[in-house]
């Protein structure tokens, strides 16, 4: 085993299905995995994805650290 390797549990892909679709939790753009512009947020313990156009939308308030329900 590769002592390099993060273990599963902290690798993107094992923290979600490849078969389910992304889904940005503030316009409900779909996209079929996670792209590397969309933003990735835990609030309360859920995992949530922006895509690209909210998150540039609303950077500030990511980068206070505000959760989305105060954007």
């Amino acid at each position: 085993m590769d002592q390099h390797q993060p273990p599963d549990s902290a690798r993107p892909e094992a923290a979600r299905p490849d078969s389910e679709p992304v889904i940005c939790s503030r316009c409900g753009k779909r996209a079929d995995a996670a792209p590397l512009t969309w933003t990735c947020s835990v609030e309360n313990g859920v995992r949530r994805y922006f895509c690209d156009d909210c998150a540039r939308a609303n950077i500030r308030s990511i980068e206070g650290r505000l959760d989305s329900a105060w954007w």
